[in-house]
């Protein structure tokens, strides 16, 4: 396993694993409003090692990036040195822009260098180590012929085999053994465990209002003992499963900063889609659900025994 000083040399770098939504332009408030949110909820979540590469017009990446490393190399070359200013915020806050013009894909079909690449962090009143990278288009000039032949960085690209860590909160350097071909299998896996989970609580709720009716005949041993899917009720499905809701809730932060104020209606104040309550009822409520059919589970057992 390589250290982070060798994956960043490569050109690799801590990714959030989610992919956000193309932007054609972004505004500062709004990349304000990311990177605030994106501190709250970057505890919660382990970011990947991955590549930008090529990326194209609209792509957004949140990245963390420590303080000794530098940027990593994009396959894009830029003719124009990068460009830094500060925009004050309110709260005493900063935010840090850092504009790369005149971009192009060397040996691609491009005959002219219009990328922008803009990287914004809260210098100020923030992550500094959070940067929210915004590639977008604008104003072109011809790309010089001895460059357009040279790439930025050396190819083919190594697969990824670091696993997952954690930057921020408690967890901060915990790997999470994620390679790359798997991420999209736990993704899948973390829905058909949050799919079971809905089913079982619904057979439940569905026994519970039949409690009034005679008892059912004794439980054959060719059906399919509910107690056995109990054994997949475990602290992995459920880490997997608030996993997966983290994810959601990452995703529709980022909707609804990009697109929250296009709508007809006022956009909400901030962190109001944060409903504290509900989450923690919705726990409780799991939480209870699980242990109510582990209690069920071992009547059943116990039935089976006298039996």
């Amino acid at each position: 396993m390589i250290t982070a000083q060798q994956a960043q040399a490569e050109g690799l770098c801590l990714r959030f694993p989610e992919n956000l939504p193309l932007h054609a332009t972004l505004t500062h408030e709004v990349a304000v409003t990311m990177l605030t949110r994106a501190i709250q909820l970057s505890g919660q979540v382990p970011y990947q090692w991955a590549y930008i590469d090529k990326p194209p017009d609209g792509q957004l990446c949140l990245l963390f990036i420590p303080a000794q490393f530098s940027f990593p190399p994009d396959g894009i070359r830029f003719l124009e040195q990068e460009q830094r200013y500060a925009i004050p915020i309110a709260g005493g806050r900063e935010l840090e822009v850092i504009e790369a013009r005149y971009g192009f894909v060397p040996n691609s079909p491009e005959t002219t260098a219009s990328r922008v690449r803009r990287r914004y962090r809260l210098s100020k009143g923030g992550h500094a180590q959070l940067v929210l990278v915004h590639y977008s288009r604008g104003s072109a000039v011809p790309i010089p012929p001895a460059l357009h032949a040279q790439p930025v960085r050396a190819y083919p690209l190594r697969p990824i085999t670091e696993p997952a860590m954690f930057v921020m909160g408690e967890k901060t350097g915990q790997k999470v053994p994620i390679g790359p071909p798997n991420a999209t299998a736990q993704l899948t896996a973390q829905s058909r465990d949050m799919e079971a989970l809905e089913r079982r609580a619904a057979r439940e709720r569905e026994a519970s209002m039949s409690q009034r009716a005679p008892p059912p005949p004794p439980v054959r041993l060719d059906e399919e003992d509910p107690a056995d899917d109990l054994d997949f009720i475990s602290t992995r499905a459920l880490a997997l499963t608030r996993y997966k809701r983290n994810h959601e809730l990452m995703s529709a932060v980022f909707m609804h900063a990009a697109f929250g104020e296009r709508s007809a209606p006022p956009p909400p104040k901030p962190y109001s889609i944060f409903d504290k309550t509900a989450l923690d009822e919705n726990i409780v409520k799991l939480t209870q659900e699980i242990e109510d059919l582990r209690a069920k589970a071992a009547a059943r057992e116990a039935q089976r025994a006298e039996i």
